[in-house]
């Protein structure tokens, strides 16, 4: 059975200034994607999206990154957790995390409008030595799953007005190269000082059980194809099998087994549409011995069989999957 976690906060009225800044955004990104689609910018980095109807379910693997929504809402399914958000929310992924997402408010005359950074855990460990305990986070976000590596949380008018003055940039590729690696800073630090504050550092902090999973989500995200070895993977951080196999399921909201199994999943269709690889092939690429236990696990994942499944999504004539 899911749980669903709460979505965004109930607003804040000393946030209520936000809702301007938010729409201001949204006019930024929807004056630069005209198209529906996912667009790298020329600042390495961020991202926009542009999404103009309600989507189907789509799987993707989300990487560390801050990602503001400027108008619209979606929901995404994390394991048993299902996070609904939307504009003046923001969300921050910690870890690599198989996710699957849909857009449920969108239309072409108000279009799903968001923006993403990718964050680099490096540089939040920099920063988080740098501030030291000069600053102190804000209060952590109310949230039964404390220990999750996908969070969502209001966003505060210096993420937004950090996050505009990124976008503006776009139209000035001499300053981009320089001032854009500063706000990014900028956005982080933000982020670090407020209500997300203390489960990013938990996923930095050497010591911290987070930041030993994100080793073990590291490890597996390049070695998917093979054999899942939990007692090594619990040796090299240093945790007894059943500690690890329990904050593992903390952080992503499912087992090693499960997390695993997705990534080979969403490698293989992956392989089948951009690649043209039949389901047998991919399967084997992806680690199966069996073609037909993968088309079983296939089926229950996608709804679908391989075949049935690609066909559908190559007839698909938009498949944007936001952040």
């Amino acid at each position: 059975m899911n749980t669903a976690a709460p979505s965004a906060p109930a607003l804040d009225p000393m946030r209520l200034p936000a809702e301007p800044m938010c729409r201001e955004l949204a006019g930024l990104v929807s004056a630069r994607v005209t198209q529906e689609g996912v667009y790298e910018t020329d600042i390495p980095g961020l991202d926009l999206f542009r999404v103009d109807a309600p989507t189907p379910c789509m799987s993707t693997v989300y990487e560390p990154s801050l990602c503001v929504i400027a108008q619209g809402r979606k929901v995404v399914q994390l394991g048993d957790r299902e996070i609904i958000y939307g504009a003046l929310s923001y969300m921050v992924s910690s870890v690599d995390l198989p996710v699957n997402g849909r857009v449920v408010d969108a239309s072409p005359e108000n279009p799903f409008l968001a923006v993403k950074i990718n964050i680099d855990p490096a540089e939040v460990a920099e920063l988080v030595l740098q501030l030291g305990d000069s600053a102190v986070p804000g209060e952590p976000i109310d949230c039964p799953y404390s220990a999750c590596g996908l969070c969502v949380a209001q966003v505060d008018l210096g993420i937004l007005d950090a996050m505009t003055r990124l976008v503006r940039l776009l139209d000035s590729p001499t300053d981009a190269r320089v001032l854009a690696p500063l706000i990014q800073r900028e956005i982080i630090y933000r982020a670090l000082v407020g209500e997300m504050g203390s489960r990013m550092r938990e996923f930095v902090s050497a010591d911290s059980q987070s930041h030993r999973i994100s080793r073990v989500i590291a490890v597996l995200k390049d070695r998917f194809a093979e054999p899942l070895r939990v007692r090594e993977l619990a040796e090299n951080v240093n945790m007894s099998e059943s500690t690890l196999y329990h904050s593992f399921k903390q952080v992503t909201r499912m087992s090693p087994v499960q997390f695993q199994k997705k990534l080979r999943l969403q490698e293989a269709r992956r392989l089948m549409l951009s690649e043209g690889l039949e389901a047998a092939t991919a399967s084997y690429r992806v680690g199966y011995e069996s073609p037909s236990h993968f088309s079983r696990e296939y089926s229950r994942m996608f709804g679908a069989s391989p075949r049935a499944d690609v066909v559908k999504l190559r007839g698909e004539t938009r498949m944007p999957m936001p952040a």
